[in-house]
């Protein structure tokens, strides 16, 4: 039976955009784009609540920890071209560090360096000491205030049974435990495309996002997380090639990074290879440890790495890498009370991320 979590004490809005009012907007991720959308509205003062589906906020920029250390096995690193992104990532001292990877090299088929590693253009960024410490820091208030839902996912968005004039979301907790959640004003996607798409479909939503959102185009990644601690002892400290990161030709691999060589991370060798987006969407529905042995095979081609790795984890992202944004910055429909926002409506950069949550955000604050 579906539990209804009492509604909030708020101020009055019997319109769904009554103008510069005091509203309650749900979030529906808490990646980028959505920690950032949300934090924007809460500091117009407005009233956010945020549902994410998994453990914790972050999205793609998940950090995944191991017995040897950790692994990004998302993004890998970003760029800070946008004064905006850049004014931002200065209220986290501390956190983002520059990477130089001495510098990207790119491969041929067989794993040689195609041509000298060419100097950056522009300054490679990660967050220390995990990729998802950016995103975590700027929802960490969200979390302390109770407004970041946590193991929750949205199943359906329905008009608020007490207020025809706002929306209720149902969810599912853990162990598959519904909830309805009332008294929104507008509901915020921060979703890939697909997933929103499949949403408002679900809830039978008649609204301009949805044919807006069949437009985008992503592409599946299959990511491997490699350790190897016997490299740290008396004069060894990494194995194989001596560049920490790659672009591949490979046809099962397209990234190589050594993790070991981030700033803030430890000192056990550790690899995360992302493989090609069309071998990713070949064997998107194969199982994880077919998947693993196939790209340890290809790692070891390209790297010349062929001792056996402490520590194997595969993941797969569905949407990993925009081929076909949106074009513009994001989707609101005012009269719905309904947006949208990803790196998918400009690009796939995480500032793309940014950027969309941003202008969602002061588009309805």
């Amino acid at each position: 039976m579906s539990t209804t979590v009492p509604r909030p004490r708020q101020a009055a809005a019997p319109a769904r955009f009554p103008g510069k009012a005091r509203r309650h907007f749900a979030v529906v991720g808490a990646g980028m784009a959505g920690i950032v959308c949300a934090r924007t509205l809460v500091q117009a003062g407005h009233r956010v609540t945020v549902f994410e589906k998994s453990a914790q906020a972050g999205g793609r920029t998940a950090t995944i920890d191991s017995p040897f250390g950790s692994f990004d096995a998302g993004a890998q690193y970003f760029t800070v071209r946008a004064p905006r992104f850049a004014q931002a990532m200065d209220s986290t001292p501390g956190v983002c560090k520059r990477w130089s990877a001495n510098s990207v090299q790119v491969l041929d088929a067989e794993g040689r360096v195609a041509a000298p590693g060419l100097p950056q253009r522009e300054a490679h960024w990660v967050a220390s000491p995990g990729m998802q410490s950016l995103v975590s820091a700027w929802a960490e208030p969200l979390l302390q205030a109770g407004r970041l839902i946590t193991h929750t996912r949205v199943t359906r968005i329905e008009t608020d049974g007490l207020n025809t004039a706002g929306w209720q979301l149902r969810t599912e907790g853990p162990g598959g435990s519904p909830h309805v959640h009332a008294g929104f004003d507008a509901v915020l996607l921060a979703q890939p495309a697909v997933p929103a798409q499949s949403l408002l479909a679900d809830s039978a939503l008649d609204s301009p996002l949805s044919n807006a959102l069949g437009h985008v185009a992503t592409a599946p990644c299959w990511t491997l997380m490699l350790a190897y601690p016997q490299a740290v002892r008396p004069g060894l400290t990494t194995l194989g090639p001596q560049w920490n990161a790659a672009r591949s030709t490979h046809h099962r691999i397209a990234w190589l990074a050594r993790e070991s060589s981030k700033p803030g991370r430890n000192v056990i060798e550790r690899w995360t290879v992302q493989a090609s987006p069309a071998w990713s969407a070949e064997h998107l529905e194969d199982d994880a440890v077919r998947v693993q042995a196939k790209l340890i095979r290809a790692f070891a081609e390209v790297t010349g790495i062929h001792a056996e790795p402490a520590h194997a984890a595969t993941r797969r992202w569905r949407y990993a890498q925009t081929t076909q944004p949106l074009g513009r910055s994001h989707l609101w429909d005012a009269a719905r009370g309904l947006g949208a926002c990803g790196d998918w409506c400009l690009g796939h950069r995480l500032e793309d991320a940014f950027l969309s949550g941003l202008e969602l955000a002061l588009a309805v604050a």
